[in-house]
């Protein structure tokens, strides 16, 4: 798969593609459907597939902190659409040059003159360009005029619900790990690089694998079960997300106690998927208290595996 950044990176031999376009946080069911349309019109059209997709995240752009929390990280997302067969990539910065951007100017001078987009495949709720002026009937009808296929792919649903990012936000902040894998079709994972922390955890008796969250609001928040992979390795283990309140913690952090598992791993990049949310993140008055309750969470996530 093919990653072009920003649009000044847009070259002659990408003129002439089938395109979509949005967020794509977390890549769920809802955006596959979307995906499917668009490789059919790759393939009626014999053209590349192109997802243009935001960094940051528009949301992230105007709201700054108080933005939804992100489902999915930036090269988790390229890998997942790439697992959905896209053949390429347009990630456009998303600053207050492109926010200013009138639609009728996007549509003309980026999709049709820059891109060559023969047909366009966007979700029913898609709205772009400045103040989100423009919308599936604009897209229809410039589409018309400048020999552009425009098509709506309607939302996804499960039972009667329309399948969202949203949605999925909210089943994993209310621990309801099993809904939000129906709706993302897979696991909700959380992938980096592996951090030297504190090694409190070894003096606990407990080594920990850290993964910063960075400035990124994290949707969950507590202790999971989890399955990590390492390179060519899948290891079982317990984690905790949040920012450790009884060491007075004060940035987001992921603690993966691997089990059975003694390798240096600093520098490594480890993913590591949710399965099942044990409790609340919480505040112990001692460290006797945290080490007592760590114990009996790593009980708890080995019954999950079938372990003890």
């Amino acid at each position: 798969m093919e990653l072009i950044r920003g649009i000044h990176n847009i070259r002659a031999q990408h003129f002439g593609c089938v395109l979509t376009i949005g967020n794509f946080d977390g890549v769920h069911l809802g955006h596959a459907e979307v995906i499917k349309g668009l490789l059919l019109d790759a393939e009626k059209h014999q053209l590349p597939s192109t997802v243009m997709l935001f960094e940051p995240q528009p949301q992230e752009f105007f709201a700054k902190d108080n933005a939804p929390a992100r489902l999915t990280r930036f090269r988790d997302k390229l890998a997942l659409l790439q697992q959905l067969g896209v053949a390429r990539v347009i990630c456009i910065s998303f600053n207050q040059q492109f926010a200013d951007m009138e639609a009728e100017q996007f549509v003309a001078g980026i999709l049709v003159a820059k891109l060559g987009v023969k047909a366009l495949t966007v979700g029913d709720d898609f709205c772009f360009g400045k103040q989100r002026k423009g919308d599936f009937a604009l897209l229809t009808e410039m589409g018309a005029a400048l020999n552009m296929d425009v098509k709506s792919t309607a939302s996804f649903r499960r039972l009667n619900d329309r399948v969202s990012s949203t949605l999925i936000r909210h089943a994993l902040a209310n621990g309801q790990m099993s809904d939000a894998k129906q709706m993302l079709g897979h696991s909700y994972a959380i992938s980096g690089r592996v951090i030297h922390g504190w090694k409190k955890g070894r003096e606990l008796g407990f080594r920990t694998a850290n993964i910063a969250l960075k400035r990124q609001v994290c949707p969950v928040n507590g202790v999971f079960a989890v399955k990590a992979r390492v390179g060519d390795k899948e290891i079982f283990g317990v984690a905790n997300i949040g920012n450790k309140p009884t060491l007075n913690g004060t940035r987001a952090l992921l603690e993966v106690h691997l089990f059975d598992f003694a390798q240096d791993i600093y520098g490594q990049f480890m993913y590591v998927e949710l399965i099942k949310k044990l409790r609340d993140e919480k505040k112990f008055e001692t460290l006797t208290q945290l080490t007592a309750q760590i114990a009996i969470d790593v009980n708890a996530a080995k019954q999950c595996f079938g372990l003890n």
